[in-house]
């Protein structure tokens, strides 16, 4: 296996606008048009003259501070406000978001950036308000902005932290190289669940250590309209262009009890092809099904998907769940990422993502991540498995918390990991969605 790794750097850039995406920056106040292409989309005041507003066709989403507490107006469901963490400490600043289907009221504190009010649209859609589709390309092409006094900025929403990192890789593995430089695509985390985030693009110096905000993706589904914020994306460089497999997380709502409302069975891997330039800007991609096989395996759902091409066949790790959460990973071969079969499964696993395909001295080998919710024996370690997922032996390298991904290579000599914790930003309102730090790892 692989020498040992150990941690050299963690990082953790926090933007509510993303880096190079600003539309709109003034000292002035008004209404400004801020056209989206998705919706993921932040404005921030200058100063704390309010209220500030997202507007969405004839919808307004508006934050404001009165007395130290924060509250968010939401057309249908009235001025909202948190019980518990209402309160701003030391604000310089207000800001609201838009993250898929959730709004949200921020302060600027000397923390950070702080939420203090949020509200999931869906359930005024349910009620008796006014429908909101935020997936609407038309409406999202005309979103405006309202700015107060002291004026502000606002562009495509960024990240509170990254996780499920990956690579971007040439078909056969290797990563893609920029003068030196690395690509990832990650996870960016929202104020929230699952549906909160989507997949960002990053360059990466690995002398310097330091991430750069590249790009940001978004996807249509083939089975419904809008624009979604899926993640857990693998980026590959072909010789036509790009092939991008993620994971349909976009709408994935957290429960609200353990046995209450969750997602229908239907989370599955979907793959886009692009000649655009994805290390750059902002894309919408089109995708189709990339259906895994999983016959034999009581499957209810699919992720995490990696693909690598050697010896003129596929290989594609990815995840199998028998339900939510208890899922293992697998791995399918074949002539054609649409003629896969099943080459193995390490269906004892009952907490295992992250199945990740790495060339080891001209070998590839299977690494996965087995959480902290595994059987005892099997905890917080990175399993390596052959082709057939018959396991043989395990990543020496420091386990953050959570459930991180050995995203591993060998660059310059030396290997690489880039993987995440579960280290939550953004204040106590926002819940379980909201980490992590990038760990970076080096062998000697």
């Amino acid at each position: 296996m692989l020498p040992r790794l150990e941690i050299v750097r963690r990082l953790r850039p926090v933007d509510l606008v993303a880096p190079g995406s600003v539309q709109v920056e003034t000292d002035q106040a008004g209404e400004v048009a801020m056209p989206a292409v998705a919706p993921y989309v932040t404005v921030t005041t200058a100063g704390l003259d309010g209220p500030v507003a997202l507007l969405l066709g004839e919808h307004r989403f508006a934050a404001s501070l009165t007395e130290g507490s924060v509250s968010l107006a939401v057309p249908g469901a009235g001025t909202l406000r948190s019980r518990r963490f209402h309160r701003a400490e030391e604000p310089t600043g207000l800001g609201v978001t838009l993250t898929g289907t959730h709004v949200t009221a921020w302060s600027r504190e000397p923390a950070g950036w702080v939420a203090r009010a949020r509200h999931d649209l869906r359930e005024v859609a349910s009620g008796t308000g006014p429908r909101v589709d935020t997936r609407d390309e038309d409406a999202l092409a005309g979103m405006r902005v309202e700015l107060p006094a002291d004026g502000g900025t606002a562009g495509r929403f960024g990240q509170l932290g990254l996780r499920d990192t990956r690579f971007v890789t040439a078909e056969d593995g290797r990563p893609l190289r920029d003068d030196g430089a690395l690509w990832l695509t990650a996870t960016s985390a929202g104020p929230g669940f699952f549906d909160t985030a989507h997949t960002s693009v990053w360059r990466f110096d690995p002398d310097a250590l330091e991430v750069t905000h590249a790009a940001d993706l978004f996807f249509r589904r083939p089975d419904r309209p809008g624009v979604f914020g899926d993640h857990a994306t693998h980026l590959v460089r072909t010789d036509g262009g790009w092939l991008v497999a993620t994971s349909t997380w976009g709408d994935f709502e957290a429960p609200t009890t353990r046995a209450g409302r969750r997602t229908p069975a239907g989370l599955r891997v979907t793959l886009a092809e692009s000649d655009a330039d994805l290390l750059r800007g902002a894309h919408v991609l089109d995708t189709r099904e990339l259906p895994m096989p999983v016959e034999g395996l009581d499957s209810i759902a699919t992720w995490d998907p990696h693909l690598v091409r050697r010896d003129g066949a596929w290989l594609v790790g990815f995840v199998s769940a028998r339900r939510f959460f208890d899922f293992h990973p697998a791995l399918a071969t074949g002539p054609s990422l649409d003629d896969l079969r099943l080459l193995g499964a390490a269906s004892d696993r009952t907490s295992t993502e992250g199945t990740t395909l790495v060339d080891v001295d001209g070998r590839l080998v299977v690494l996965a991540s087995d959480g902290r919710d595994s059987r005892r024996s099997e905890r917080a370690r990175f399993p390596a498995y052959d082709l057939t997922m018959t396991e043989t032996g395990a990543l020496d390298a420091p386990y953050p918390t959570n459930l991180p991904w050995p995203t591993v290579a060998e660059v310059d000599g030396r290997w690489l990991m880039i993987t995440f914790d579960g280290r939550a930003t953004g204040g106590k309102l926002l819940g379980y969605g909201t980490h992590g730090d990038l760990v970076v790892m080096r062998s000697q």
